[in-house]
């Protein structure tokens, strides 16, 4: 058998060709002479999960769909409502308390996929595992490609090196010196920690060597990545192919505003819809505050209104968004969300927070830190930003839609608080003069 090599576009069509005719992992691995774990491994990495109904039926993964009795449990929806049964309803899930998913049996075992299912386009409404040749493709692509940039470290190694280094970094001592007198615990080269010192990931800085700051930098991107396989079923193409089978989900976007380089940052979180945005200032650029961000609303909002508000999360290809997992699931493993990444250098694809940005600086021009600024500053920002009435929204204000599509509890809970018209000031005096918060 031909070992140790990598499937091509062709072999995977056959793999999906194979498993549609319901033929075993054996007998297709006898056929492209690779071993049967090899095609195992290939399908469960590459799977690709879709929540599609069938034939005239509506998603619906609840173990009572065909005996649920329960009428209009979504009436607060902003969705037209057709329909008055829940079990007809793909949205209903969120709001239901008697909600219970259930799981096919058949993806337990091989093949693990609905592609050789006959029930699949007719009868389930269940959440749909299938093999796709041209998506196992482009995901083996992109994880080469990905697997050869970035660094691979998680970010609890990177606080065990930054607990060793940061202490005898900040006596005097060298990187060298270091590693040479703790071989055993440091598993990444010399050159690595450089890297991560640069990149401010561990609290002694490149002003605590006294040599590193004489030197030039050089001209080189250093591609910083929790999860190097981030984007893998991720990507903007997997976003509009979900919409476009989800078109009443909404979306959210995320992103960060920097001010000076290494100093604090704001993770902006918009609502795309009511062009709503919530700030929150992070004392670094890294992952880990953001799932902080993300862990502490989904505490404040509680599960149901968090998975309303925000079940669909768009980023960019930041290192701050790079571990999705943590993102997209709660301390318990449940799915809250659902994350996806815009193409690189294509900021236009989540253009509604792009623009939003051009308020923030109005307040706090670009190059400028944000170090001495609160997060009590930055929400008085926010609250005129919102205030703020749009063209766009029929000359009402950010809140004014916020509040018309969720209510205003949900405002309430989020900390947004209107500011009256003739109050509303885009610029930093707000700060001088108390800003007019209309409680």
């Amino acid at each position: 058998m031909a070992n140790n090599k990598h499937l091509t576009e062709d072999e995977r069509n056959i793999i999906a060709e194979r498993l549609k005719e319901n033929k075993s992992f054996k007998s297709i691995g006898n056929e492209l002479s690779k071993d049967p774990t090899t095609i195992s491994k290939e399908v469960k990495k590459h799977t690709t999960v879709s929540q599609t109904g069938c034939s005239g039926k509506a998603y619906n993964s609840c173990k009572h769909r065909f005996d649920c009795g329960e009428s209009f449990l979504c009436k607060e929806c902003t969705c037209p409502k057709v329909i008055s049964r829940c079990r007809f309803c793909n949205r209903c899930s969120f709001f239901c308390g008697k909600y219970e998913q259930e799981h096919c049996v058949r993806l337990k075992k091989p093949p693990y996929v609905c592609n050789g299912c006959p029930k699949r386009y007719h009868q389930c409404t269940l959440e749909k595992h299938l093999y796709v040749p041209r998506t196992a493709q482009t995901e083996y692509e992109l994880s080469l490609h990905e697997s050869r940039t970035g660094m691979a470290l998680t970010e609890d190694e990177i606080k065990h090196l930054d607990t060793l280094f940061s202490p005898l970094l900040k006596k005097g001592q060298s990187i060298h010196h270091i590693c040479n007198n703790h071989r055993d615990s440091i598993m990444v080269s010399e050159s690595t920690v450089y890297r991560i010192v640069d990149l401010n990931l561990f609290e002694a800085r490149n002003i605590d060597m006294p040599r590193k700051v004489r030197y030039r930098p050089r001209k080189r991107a250093v591609d910083f990545k929790v999860d190097k396989a981030c984007r893998i079923g991720r990507t903007y193409e997997d976003y509009l192919a979900f919409i476009s089978a989800n078109p009443e989900i909404p979306t959210t976007q995320m992103d960060s505003v920097e001010g000076k380089k290494g100093g604090k940052v704001l993770l902006t979180i918009h609502f795309v819809g009511a062009l709503c945005m919530l700030a929150f200032l992070r004392d670094g650029n890294d992952s880990q505050s953001v799932i902080n961000i993300i862990d502490r609303l989904y505490l404040e909002l509680g599960p149901d209104v968090f998975c309303t508000l925000m079940p669909l999360l768009l980023g960019d290809n930041g290192s701050e968004f790079s571990n999705p997992r943590a993102l997209e699931t709660d301390g318990q493993g449940n799915e809250r969300t659902r994350v996806f990444y815009c193409d690189p250098y294509a900021s236009n694809q989540k253009g509604s927070c792009e623009r939003n940005h051009e308020f923030i600086r109005m307040f706090i021009p670009k190059g400028k830190s944000f170090d001495s600024y609160t997060q009590s500053d930055i929400s008085l920002m926010m609250d005129h930003i919102n205030s703020y009435k749009r063209p766009s929204l029929g000359h009402k204000s950010p809140y004014e839609m916020m509040e018309f599509m969720y209510g205003e509890k949900i405002l309430s809970l989020l900390g947004l608080n209107p500011i009256e018209p003739d109050l509303v000031t885009l610029k930093k005096i707000i700060w001088a003069k108390g800003g007019g918060r209309n409680a």
